[in-house]
């Protein structure tokens, strides 16, 4: 059973940066592709970024292209979300997300492609 451990999220102002961890129980490498979602109050689950493990491929949603970055550290077996000039919209609770089997579509695309999720991490974007 993969696990999925967050770190990271926290209270800042719009404009401020963040970085968010997921670390995996089993070797990043083992993973077929880790994610990140986020779920706002009264909003459905939503897909922020993800990657491929073995592939140098990522996704992010539209509306943070350009601000985040997500990245791996196979070592740690750690993904890491770099989330920079946050806004208010980006308030959520924060949730790592992971595949083992391949399939064609990013995870982050819909939640029925993630097999295991995190507990989540609570990101608060206000002045």
């Amino acid at each position: 059973q993969l696990q999925l451990v967050e770190s990271g999220g926290g209270l800042v102002q719009p404009g401020d940066s963040l970085r968010l961890s997921c670390t995996t129980s089993e070797p990043i490498s083992d993973v077929y592709a880790v994610g990140w979602f986020r779920q706002a109050p009264g909003k459905e689950r939503e897909g922020v970024s993800c990657l491929r493990s073995r592939l140098e491929a990522t996704f992010y949603a539209e509306s943070v292209e350009g601000r985040f970055w997500i990245t791996k550290d196979n070592g740690k077996n750690t993904v890491y979300l770099q989330m920079n000039d946050l806004k208010p919209q980006d308030t959520g609770v924060y949730y790592c997300a992971a595949r083992l089997r391949q399939i064609s579509e990013p995870i982050c695309a819909n939640v029925r492609f993630v097999d295991y999720w995190g507990q989540g991490t609570q990101v608060t974007v206000s002045s």
